[in-house]
C-alpha cells in the first residue's frame, strides 16, 4: 500500500553514516516537512570505508560523523547519536541492544525505521553487509521487547529512562516490501543528503542509482519516486 504515515517522532537506526541517505532520507525529509522531529543512530564508526593507505581509521571516522551531520540538516534532522562500534565487525550482542534501548527511551519515538534483518542479498550484485544485519536484529530486540519491558536493562531505569512503547517500525530496504511511501517531492532532498558524503561517493553513477532505485520502487504505485519498507505496526 501507498502510506501518508502520521509520524510525530521517528527514530532511524543505521550501521553506517550514508545508510539512512541510501534507504531512507526520502521519507525523512517528508516527515520533517511536515512537521515530525526526527533523530538519528549511527551504531558504528564507519572507519574502514576507504581504500585510501594515507586514511587512518580514526580520521575517516571524524570525517564521516561531521558529513553525517551534514547530512542529516539537510533533511530537517538535527538530532545524531553516534554509538562508536567498530565498523565491520558488530554484532547483535546485549551491550549493542542496551545502546539502542537507551535511545529509544531517550528520544521517545512512536515510529522507527531500521533494516531487514532477514535481507542477506539482493539479486546477484549485492550481499549485505554483516553490520546492517546485526543492526536489524539488534534493533528488532530493542523495540519489542526491551524498551517496552520496565525490568530489562534496569540500569537505564536508573538513568531517568523509563519504559517506551514503539507503535510502527518500518524495515528498510526490504525482502517483501508492503509499505511505500512518496517521496517525489523530495528525492532532490535526498540526493543532495548523499552527496554531502564526500568521502563516499565518488562515482557520479551512486547519484543515478539512488534516483533509479526510487523510480523503480514507485512504478508499481504509480508515483514518480518511492521508497518501499515493511511495516508493522505494534499494539
Amino acid at each position: 500500500m501507498t502510506t501518508a504515515l502520521v509520524v510525530k517522532r521517528a527514530l532511524v537506526i543505521g550501521a553506517h553514516a550514508d545508510d539512512v541517505e541510501f534507504t531512507s532520507a526520502g521519507t525523512v525529509a517528508r516527515w520533517t516537512s511536515e512537521g515530525a522531529v526526527v533523530g538519528y543512530v549511527l551504531c558504528t564508526d564507519s572507519s574502514r570505508g576507504t581504500d585510501d593507505p594515507r586514511l587512518p581509521p580514526r580520521e575517516l571516522a571524524r570525517i564521516r560523523q561531521k558529513e553525517q551531520r551534514a547530512a542529516a540538516l539537510k533533511v530537517g534532522v538535527r538530532e545524531c547519536w553516534f554509538l562508536g562500534y567498530e565498523d565491520g565487525t558488530l554484532e547483535p550482542t546485549l551491550a549493542l541492544r542496551r545502546d539502542l534501548v537507551r535511545a529509544i527511551r531517550s528520544f521517545r519515538p512512536d515510529t522507527v525505521i531500521c533494516p531487514d534483518p532477514t535481507v542477506r542479498w539482493h539479486g546477484q550484485g549485492y550481499l549485505n553487509h554483516p553490520d546492517h544485519l546485526a543492526v536489524a536484529d539488534a534493533a528488532l530486540a530493542a523495540i519489542y521487547p526491551s524498551a517496552r519491558d520496565r525490568w530489562a536493562f534496569p540500569e537505564l531505569l536508573a538513568e531517568g529512562l523509563e519504559p517506551h512503547k514503539v507503535g510502527t517500525v518500518l524495515l528498510s530496504a526490504p525482502a517483501e516490501p508492503d509499505t511505500w511511501v512518496d517521496i517525489s517531492a523530495t528525492i532532490d532532498l535526498k540526493v543532495a543528503a548523499l552527496l554531502e558524503h564526500k568521502s563516499q561517493i565518488t562515482d557520479p553513477g551512486a547519484v543515478e542509482f539512488v534516483r533509479d532505485w526510487g523510480r523503480r520502487a514507485g512504478v508499481a504505485q504509480g508515483l514518480p519516486y518511492a521508497e518501499a519498507f515493511r511495516a508493522f505496526f505494534l499494539g
